[in-house]
């Protein structure tokens, strides 16, 4: 969890003529609807932006830490924070670009919108000039009633603009189509924008390349009810140097709560980071400077199985999003594993996240370790384990087990162990 020592000990990069060139350099800008004009507002006025999240699931994840960076970064310029967790278009979804979103009831949207936001204010000062603040669009929607609403905001929204966005166009040429839920959902975060206009002077609207649609909603919207010109700016979605969407392991998302991605699973996460990516990941995900970045990116290309960059970026990011505590006690299960600490050492929560994370077993105690080894994938059969055994190469919590008819009795905090074959494959083991 960010603390305010965390906070305190951040600032943008002072070499660095304006605020706009970092964010450009760090490859936070994808589109603006006038760069010239908002690029000017943040450097001679405070600006109040903000950006929505949806409490589509009970914890947020790497694309919105994107954004979650980006509100932290105009806020140590000086500029003041909206963050807007979705009470009410959380009960909707904004369209997928295939299947329509299951929707949830009420009662789980409330809590998730809870936990949304009480993980977005860690990311965030509450004090100061550029105090941030928590804002939920239920509270404006839900007195609004469907005829004053689309007597008092639909009558601003044509058919035609509404079908041409990629999202809603995507849909509509799929098997599935589009329910009239969805399709609304762009009135209702413009609308959103239009609220925090009125109540706060918000002037700006963040958000990824994909809500681009949604993004000019707003700020057409507040061109047509008040008269005036607001700015939206999207950051580019997060790929990989292969094409694949960044963010995804093994097909789930690597979320910000540690209950969902445990801290040593989210270290592990951007540990593996490509040589080809790693760069561009500390630019986003990190507050090291350019200078810092740069000396990073000459150590890769000069020895890239050093793999410095990598453990700079896990070490930094997951201090950012768990804590320093949590980003050490990752490190240190890392080097215990693979027989360079003392697996005694480490605390129960890491070891299980870290076995969790590992082939495993779960069996009674007295198991032979030559079954374990076929029950954890370590070898093919059970002649392969004794032969593994007689050439030296199995590991039971780091001990070399040289008789082929060895049980397994030696337990880690009264539950679970770690096998090993050779120096590099592991495997977990729980008590049954």
């Amino acid at each position: 969890m960010a603390t305010p020592e965390t906070l305190a000990a951040q600032s943008n990069d002072g070499s660095f003529k304006e605020l706009w060139d970092e964010l450009k350099w760090r490859g936070l800008v994808a589109i603006t609807t006038d760069e010239d004009e908002l690029r000017k507002a943040l450097n001679e006025t405070q600006v109040t932006y903000y950006i929505g999240f949806d409490p589509t699931a009970p914890s947020l994840h790497l694309g919105n830490l994107v954004q979650l960076l980006i509100m932290r970064r105009l806020q140590l310029a000086g500029h003041k924070p909206l963050a807007l967790i979705g009470g009410s278009t959380g009960l909707v979804g904004d369209p997928r670009p295939t299947a329509e979103r299951t929707l949830n009831t009420k009662e789980t949207v409330a809590d998730w919108v809870e936990r949304l936001g009480a993980q977005a204010s860690r990311f965030l000062s509450f004090e100061g000039a550029a105090a941030a603040e928590l804002v939920n669009n239920l509270d404006w929607t839900a007195p609004l009633s469907a005829i004053d609403f689309l007597r008092d905001i639909g009558k601003y929204f044509r058919v035609g603009t509404m079908l041409s966005k990629d999202a809603v166009s995507a849909r509509l040429n799929s098997e599935h189509g589009i329910s009239y839920t969805e399709f609304s959902y762009q009135i209702l975060q413009g609308y959103d924008f239009l609220e925090l206009f009125r109540r706060y002077n918000c002037t700006m609207q963040m958000g990824g390349s994909d809500q681009w649609g949604n993004l000019t909603s707003g700020t057409d919207l507040i061109r047509k009810a008040e008269g005036k010109s607001v700015h939206a700016l999207a950051t580019p979605l997060i790929t990989n140097s292969d094409g694949k969407k960044f963010g995804k392991s093994e097909g789930n998302a690597v979320w910000l709560d540690s209950e969902l991605t445990s801290p040593y699973a989210f270290y592990q996460f951007w540990l593996n980071v490509e040589d080809a990516d790693v760069i561009d990941r500390l630019k986003v995900f990190t507050f090291l400077t350019r200078a810092e970045i740069e000396e990073l990116a000459q150590q890769t290309a000069d020895a890239p199985y050093l793999r410095a960059a990598q453990k700079r970026l896990a070490l930094e990011v997951t201090s950012l999003v768990h804590s320093r505590s949590a980003a050490e006690a990752a490190i240190a299960a890392s080097a215990a594993l693979f027989g360079q600490g003392e697996l005694a050492d480490l605390d129960s929560a890491t070891l299980i996240a870290a076995l969790r994370e590992l082939p495993n077993a779960t069996a009674p105690l007295g198991t032979a370790i030559t079954q374990l080894l076929v029950d954890t994938g370590l070898v093919d059969s059970i002649s392969a384990g004794r032969r593994a055994i007689k050439e030296g190469g199995i590991y039971l919590n780091n001990q070399k087990i040289e008789d082929e008819s060895a049980e397994w009795h030696d337990l880690l905090h009264d539950s679970c162990a770690v096998l090993r074959r050779g120096k590099k494959t592991l495997a977990g083991l729980f008590k049954a």
